[in-house]
């Protein structure tokens, strides 16, 4: 009985791990989002999580810059980016193979789906 419950305790261990390193938010996203008037722009994040604090950088026209306000509770998450005149709020969810983002910039609601890109 005690070796069923220890290989049971192991195997759901390993487990647990397993989709802790699959569903892991840290490293480099890119994707495109439709700006308004149909025009794409290339998005490129680098997120770091320790401790339940995301942390990281954002590539914008004016080069890279850090982002603020990092959150992350289970697969969703949430940050700014600095722009001119403020910044854009960020909210996203975290899937096996990708993230979706929820923009706020300048007023308009944008929405993107980025791939990690190591």
């Amino acid at each position: 009985m005690k070796k069923t419950i220890a290989i049971t305790t192991i195997f759901l261990l390993i487990i647990t791990i397993c989709f802790a390193v699959v569903n892991n938010l840290n490293g480099k996203w890119t994707g495109p989002v439709m700006l308004p008037g149909n025009k794409p722009f290339q998005l490129s994040y680098n997120f770091k999580v320790d401790s339940g604090k995301l942390t990281g950088t954002a590539l914008t026209p004016a080069g890279e810059v850090n982002i603020t306000d990092g959150m992350i509770n289970g697969d969703d998450f949430s940050f700014s980016v600095p722009v001119p005149n403020g910044s854009a709020p960020h909210t996203g969810k975290l899937y096996a193979d990708s993230i979706t983002l929820h923009i706020v910039y300048e007023g308009q609601h944008l929405a993107a789906t980025l791939k990690r890109s190591n």
